[in-house]
């Protein structure tokens, strides 16, 4: 294992005091733990959203805390989730009179976790209403029990510009839900990562081989094989999307091209190209592509494919402006 470390059991901490000496005017942790990561610059009146899962995917999860996204954080250890007590004390510090909205992906350990913060909430008279990211079309046929990946993005853009014009709390999970309901992502992998404190990958690939479906924790994929080109890839990612989402020939999609860490960003453009032209073959109108680092799984190889089919309601939400340490929209 080569990693830019002091001690694998600092890794995390490390990492926050770095962000928190770096970016002090735009994030701050609440009640003393680094790991309670909040938005520096509280609205007044504004629906809070809270996000929050393991760390190792930079920059999701605290990379969206900032003006025109989300508002809190919760950060777990490498792959862990947080506590209840830091969602609870991360709701205490953000929420600005007009309820939280928890936005995370649909893990197990997440799932309790911002359950039991909604219970210690309730208590104190804080409204909190929840929805889960689910978009990850091959890691289960129902929608209900899919993995939460990259697409979430799509769901943070909506819910984080609606809280910005000042939709209630129902408005604001609404925008999420409007998201959700229209995005789909598909992943694959060319080689594992190394969590710190384990010392070594947590999976096994061959040298040619690549894992189509593969989780960013290293959940298994629906196949391993021979490398593809871009251009399989893509073609084999789109019909996978097309076929759970269907896009008519006329309608727009956003396009989110996402790197899992260790893959080049001229990959990512080559790959984005690809989906481009097979889109536009089937007559499916491009609104705006993002390509990059959204969603990592540590240094692991490889990307995913999100899109989120639009109307003119995402439209103005991917067009609002958004500014964090990580992402910056004008």
């Amino acid at each position: 294992m080569k990693k830019i470390i002091n001690a694998p059991e600092t890794y995390v901490d490390d990492m926050l005091k770095g962000i928190y000496a770096a970016h002090g005017d735009q994030v701050k942790c609440a009640e003393g733990d680094l790991r309670c990561y909040c938005t520096a610059n509280k609205k007044p009146g504004k629906v809070a959203i809270i996000t929050g899962g393991g760390s190792g995917h930079l920059p999701l999860f605290l990379g969206y805390v900032g003006d025109g996204l989300i508002d809190g954080c919760g950060v777990g250890g490498v792959f862990q989730s947080p506590s209840p007590e830091q969602i609870y004390n991360i709701s205490r510090e953000v929420e600005a009179g007009a309820g939280v909205l928890y936005l995370y992906g649909n893990y197990t350990g997440d799932i309790m976790t911002f359950d039991m913060a909604t219970d210690l909430c309730d208590m104190d008279d804080i409204v909190c209403k929840s929805i889960v990211g689910a978009d990850d079309v091959n890691s289960h046929a129902n929608p209900d029990t899919r993995r939460g990946v990259a697409g979430i993005y799509f769901m943070f853009k909506a819910a984080g510009a609606k809280a910005d014009e000042g939709g209630d709390l129902d408005a604001v999970l609404a925008a999420a839900q409007l998201a959700k309901d229209n995005t789909r992502t598909v992943g694959f992998a060319l080689t594992p990562c190394i969590i710190p404190e384990v010392g070594h990958a947590n999976f096994e690939l061959g040298e040619n081989e690549m894992a189509m479906g593969m989780g960013i924790h290293g959940e298994p994929g629906v196949w391993n094989g021979p490398l593809k080109t871009a251009h399989e890839i893509a073609e084999e990612s789109l019909n996978t999307l097309l076929g759970d989402l269907p896009v008519a020939e006329g309608e727009e999609v956003s396009l989110l091209i996402n790197g899992l860490g260790a893959t080049s960003v001229e990959e990512l453009y080559i790959l984005s190209n690809d989906v481009t032209e097979l889109l536009k073959a089937k007559g499916i109108g491009i609104y705006k592509t993002v390509v990059g680092e959204y969603a990592t799984s540590m240094e692991m190889a490889g990307a995913s494919i999100s899109i989120c089919k639009m109307n003119e309601e995402l439209k103005r939400y991917m067009d609002h402006p958004v500014n964090t340490p990580f992402l910056c929209q004008k």
